[in-house]
């Protein structure tokens, strides 16, 4: 399927407006461990490559993934055989919180950009009111030559991160703030959730901190983690809302999994149809 996947002007860089991400990959589904379990036992070393391949040959340029020891070895095996797309790294949950000096070891794999784990790092040092610790972690990421990211759950920590200036390239923003659904349902109902909540007015709110900010953002949970794809005409809406509410430097980061259909094609050719309407 041909596209015509435009590239947007990311930290004087062209990216394309579209990236994928590895949450299907390697099987954090976001859902129940039986999809997780189907997820990562399809996507072998060799299927991962073919997926970032077919992401290529989609006009698609940039790859977010976390560190571990498979990814790090599926990265080099992708790039080994030929592959060319930037490489946006996430840290491993806590990893970087309880080893900061990580951040120099994860950057020899030669990332296009770093960003603490969203959840893991970013979230927990503002409810434990530890930003300093992440404010440092963002500076060793800087003495690394790398571009500087900072992933963010909370809006709240955006509004903060902008207000104080801090030395920050690009954003990470998810459209769903997912400790912040669970703490409202419990006190709305007094006992916790039975999995992840996405609640709709997070989507607006991550929206205005996305405006706000003149910093490229790489938009993620657009689809709810697979919530959202009921039928061709919802995942057209998912996709038509992150677009009219994305500034023209911003991206979108989906995660793709082909063993059903080729997901990669369709989500390019939305995107690519629905910037053209955008104008």
């Amino acid at each position: 399927m041909e596209t015509t996947l435009p590239k947007v002007s990311f930290c004087n860089h062209e990216i394309s407006k579209l990236v994928i991400g590895d949450n299907p990959i390697y099987g954090y589904s976001h859902f129940n461990q039986l999809l997780s379990q189907h997820q990562k036992e399809y996507h072998t070393p060799e299927r991962v490559v073919a997926t970032l391949k077919r992401a290529e040959e989609a006009g698609i340029n940039g790859w977010q993934n976390s560190v571990t020891e498979r990814s790090m070895s599926d990265l080099q095996l992708y790039r080994d055989s030929g592959g060319t797309m930037h490489w946006f790294c996430l840290s491993w949950a806590y990893v970087w919180y309880d080893n900061p000096d990580q951040v120099f070891e994860d950057a020899k794999h030669n990332p296009f950009g770093m960003a603490p784990h969203g959840g893991g790092v970013g979230q927990r040092c503002l409810q434990e009111g530890k930003l300093d610790l992440l404010r440092d972690i963002l500076k060793r990421i800087r003495d690394t030559g790398c571009l500087v990211g900072l992933s963010v759950h909370d809006p709240k920590l955006l509004h903060i991160a902008e207000d104080e200036g801090w030395d920050i390239d690009y954003y990470m923003t998810a459209l769903y703030n997912l400790r912040g659904g669970s703490q409202k349902f419990i006190e709305k109902f007094g006992y916790p959730p039975l999995g992840e909540i996405y609640a709709r007015e997070d989507r607006d709110e991550m929206a205005k901190a996305i405006q706000r900010t003149e910093k490229p953002c790489l938009i993620f949970k657009v689809l709810a983690a697979g919530r959202t794809i009921g039928s061709p005409q919802q995942i057209r809406e998912e996709l038509k809302f992150a677009i009219e509410n994305s500034k023209p430097n911003d991206v979108l980061l989906l995660g793709m999994y082909q063993q059903f259909g080729d997901q990669i094609g369709q989500n390019a050719q939305l995107v690519s149809e629905l910037c053209a309407e955008k104008g």
